[in-house]
Parts: C-alpha cells; sequence; structure tokens
C-alpha cells in the first residue's frame, strides 16, 4: 500500500511539474503577444492620423 501510495506521488509531483511548465511557456507566449497587439494598435492610430495618400482621384483637374 505505502509502495502505491509513493508511485501516485512521484506521478503528480511530475504531472504538477510539467503543467507548471506549460503555463510558463504560455505566459511568455502571452507576453509577446499582447506586445505584437500593444505595436499594431500604434501603427492603426499612427495610420488614422497620417493624411491620405496621393493618388490622382485627390487631385483637382488643372483647370480648377
Amino acid at each position: 500500500m505505502s509502495e502505491l501510495i509513493e508511485t501516485k506521488i512521484a506521478f503528480l509531483e511530475q504531472a504538477t511539474s510539467e503543467l507548471s511548465d506549460v503555463i510558463v511557456h504560455q505566459q511568455q507566449e502571452i507576453r509577446a503577444l499582447e506586445a505584437k497587439v500593444a505595436k499594431l494598435s500604434e501603427l492603426l492610430e499612427a495610420i488614422k492620423e497620417a493624411p491620405p495618400p496621393f493618388s490622382a482621384e485627390n487631385e483637382k483637374p488643372p483647370h480648377y
């Protein structure tokens, strides 16, 4: 009986360690994604504030 309990405890310790590693990895990925979202948000705001690009549609005909 004692051997069975020791085996189960060892298994649970290993599973806990593996889950902890997964959580650390996921947190790193979340931080990287948050940084990318922040950069994209800044870029989007800059694009919104920028004047429209030059195009023939925006140009007035020469007779004006």
